[in-house]
């Protein structure tokens, strides 16, 4: 049987990359660099996701966390959770998969232009948001105050630690970061991301906030930026959960009326605030 990526349709066809990087970022997360097998870059969006395929184990949905600006190599990180992923994870430089995308509508970036911007990461949720940042960094002069505020459960679960330090140098760049526990060694804050977001400099009325991470993390900050007055059309979230195809035929990551991968991944809240906190949905 040959490979998927011989057949035709460009939407289910995945193309053949070859990793050319594999850095681990934490015990159980790493971020692969890849390079096309015909040398043409993928141009995407920040904020969009591809599906990563190994032939004979499956297919997964993985956000892009590279610069739009810098397309090659094509950047993901990722997290070892199943038996895909895990072998995704175990690729050796030179060895082959399948990438399918992009896909879904990413941080509406241009849309923001001439505001402010907080950007709250939770977890592995930084990687969706990394090419926000790295594009925010590269035009500064578009936006306004820039506050991005990081959450993880430890300091050893701290995505982009070298990253995370030259952002924090930078003037033009408020960088907060907390996490759930830590030692005496630890000289940031202590607690959930929420608490970050009173620190956050901003002005309510001109502010765009784009959130990823857990669920519940995200509807406390909701919460939050709500009272410091920023409304819900102004205030974007990843719905990255239960996509399949990528193409809005398999329908398991319907959410309400609207499908992740078609409609979203990014989805402004005052577009499903309605069944975003109903149980089930």
């Amino acid at each position: 049987m040959d490979p998927p990526w011989t057949q035709s349709d460009p939407l289910l066809t995945p193309r053949p990359y070859r990793v050319t990087r594999n850095r681990r970022e934490l015990q159980d997360t790493v971020t692969l660099e890849l390079e096309s097998g015909d040398g043409a870059p993928l141009s995407f969006s920040a904020g969009q996701f591809n599906m990563l395929y190994l032939f004979g184990i499956g297919e997964v949905p993985i956000s892009i966390s590279g610069s739009p600006h810098e397309p090659d190599p094509l950047v993901h990180t990722i997290r070892s959770v199943g038996a895909v992923t895990k072998a995704i994870c175990g690729l050796k430089r030179g060895q082959t998969l399948g990438v399918r995308g992009p896909f879904g509508k990413g941080w509406p970036l241009e849309a923001a232009i001439g505001q402010d911007l907080v950007l709250i990461a939770g977890g592995i949720g930084l990687a969706p948001l990394r090419p926000a940042v790295r594009q925010v960094i590269a035009q500064r002069d578009r936006y306004g105050k820039v506050s991005l505020l990081v959450g993880a459960r430890t300091p050893k679960d701290l995505l982009y630690l070298a990253e995370l330090k030259e952002w924090r140098s930078r003037f033009d760049l408020q960088v907060l970061i907390t996490v759930d526990s830590a030692g005496a060694d630890w000289r940031s804050h202590v607690g959930v991301v929420t608490m970050l977001i009173s620190k956050a400099e901003f002005e309510a009325g001109e502010t765009v906030a784009m959130i990823c991470g857990p669920e519940v993390m995200m509807r406390f900050c909701v919460a939050e930026l709500r009272k410091r007055g920023v409304v819900a059309e102004n205030t974007y979230l990843s719905m990255e959960r239960n996509m399949k195809c990528a193409v809005g035929y398999c329908g398991h990551c319907q959410f309400g009326p609207t499908f992740v991968c078609k409609d979203g991944p990014v989805f402004p809240l005052a577009r499903i605030e309605p069944f975003f906190r109903m149980r089930g949905v």
